[in-house]
């Protein structure tokens, strides 16, 4: 018993040695604003007291797109889009709850119906009344969605790497999303995220790994320790999640573009079959020796795409208004 005694001693010692060591403090708000949140970011505050870090560019009168990031990334994700888009369209894009500048969610609640509010809420403050809708990963399962229960409000929807579909992924992932799912593990990881797991979670999350700059690992790392990021990751990790329903998805006649990289080793390239296969009004735009992120991985193709398919929604709507 004694034995037993000195050795839960020393495994306690050493966790409290290793969270004085190793401990990483949250990022300082005003920093973080200062080097992230520049022009032409604003900071606006919606109806339930939420202040939601946003860019809004491009015309007024343009038609609209607004683009949704996956979990742990923020609005920069989008910043390849936004340089190409925003001449001929509004290009809007914001930190969701949980996540960037915006930070943690008022009330706690990181369930899909929260973010699909924040979703209204955004277009009604920026007075938007109809958009495409676009989502990488998480923001692409909150974009399916927002269409299924908002149709009335989406020209089109786009849907990148997304999740949400009954594909189960075999093997690969990600370090930082790993630990995250896991039960006493993931506490820790609200005081302890070294800037090396955050590096292999960002490498690999993607194929092309150009992007995986210390640019890149920087901003993951410091907005991912923007006071209380990690406590909405844990809580958003521990929130039930499901695939959406198979008749309410063929139900769904919004326009669709289903973008994918080929060797996504997050969600798996059957995932984009899954929607194909059950979204009536959907176009495939596939990525060879792309990853997780085409935005990122593959921007002036993907870009292209997008405009491709924005220029073909404007065409059939002058027509059938004629």
């Amino acid at each position: 018993m004694k034995w037993l005694l000195r050795i839960v001693g020393i495994i306690l010692a050493l966790l409290v040695i290793a969270f004085l060591f190793l401990r990483t403090p949250d990022t300082d708000p005003a920093e973080m604003r200062a080097k992230y949140g520049g022009e032409p970011s604003q900071f606006v505050e919606m109806a339930d007291g939420l202040t939601v870090h946003l860019r809004d560019e491009g015309p007024r009168d343009a038609p609209v797109i607004m683009l949704l990031h996956g979990s742990n990334a923020d609005i920069h994700t989008w910043q390849p889009w936004a340089e190409a888009l925003k001449q001929d369209y509004r290009v809007v894009r914001f930190d969701q709850i949980g996540h960037g500048l915006t930070g943690p969610a008022k009330d706690d609640n990181y369930a899909l119906e929260a973010f699909v509010a924040d979703i209204n809420d955004v277009a009604d403050a920026l007075e938007i009344e109809k958009f495409v809708l676009a989502g990488n990963s998480m923001g692409g399962a909150i974009s399916m969605g927002y269409a299924l229960e908002h149709p009335e409000r989406l020209n089109g929807l786009i849907l990148v790497d997304a999740g949400g579909a009954d594909i189960k992924r075999e093997g690969g992932g990600n370090l930082l999303f790993t630990l995250a799912a896991m039960p006493g593990i993931n506490k820790v990881m609200g005081q302890i995220t070294p800037r090396s797991m955050v590096e292999t979670s960002l490498s690999q999350s993607v194929f092309n790994q150009d992007i995986v700059t210390d640019e890149a690992i920087d901003r993951y790392w410091e907005l991912g320790r923007y006071p209380g990021n990690r406590q909405a990751t844990l809580k958003r990790f521990s929130t039930p999640r499901q695939a959406f329903d198979e008749d309410k998805i063929r139900a769904t006649t919004v326009p669709t573009l289903v973008m994918w990289g080929e060797e996504d080793s997050l969600i798996p390239y059957e995932a984009a079959g899954w929607y194909m296969d059950r979204l009536p009004n959907a176009t495939l735009a596939n990525y060879g020796e792309i990853g997780h992120m085409p935005m990122e991985e593959a921007p002036v193709r993907s870009a292209m795409d997008v405009r491709n398919f924005m220029e073909n929604l404007t065409a059939t709507t002058e027509v059938g208004a004629e």
